[in-house]
């Protein structure tokens, strides 16, 4: 089977926007899943860190709350499809919120056979 086509976004988002932040992308993840293709997406908030190799919380936000996607799809085909619409649709209402533009870093799936797992042994 060839491999699945995955996109990862950073997005650094001011900490008084995070509430219209999530609200934004409940929206556009069910937008996602509709896009020809599609396996999965998943959005994560980065609010614990790892200390002495143990995870703790963090308590305060200092300078921006951080946001990951994952979205992969079958093909990379497939993806270059989606991204001109997710751009087009959401670039700058998701830019607003942001301290800066998001990160988009994209590239096959490696060390899974199977489309729709999480990559790299994460199962």
């Amino acid at each position: 089977m060839e491999s699945s086509f995955a996109e990862v976004k950073y997005f650094q988002v001011k900490p008084d926007s995070a509430d219209e932040f999530e609200g934004l992308i409940a929206q556009i993840q069910t937008e996602q899943k509709s896009q020809t293709g599609c396996v999965s997406v998943r959005y994560m908030k980065r609010f614990w860190v790892l200390d002495d190799l143990k995870p703790r919380e963090l308590t305060r936000v200092v300078k921006c709350v951080r946001y990951f996607s994952f979205w992969e799809f079958d093909s990379r085909e497939h993806y270059a499809t989606a991204v001109p619409w997710f751009f087009a649709a959401y670039e700058r209402p998701l830019n607003r919120l942001c301290i800066m533009p998001f990160d988009v870093n994209c590239g096959y799936i490696t060390g899974s056979s199977v489309a729709g797992s999480w990559p790299i042994g994460c199962d």
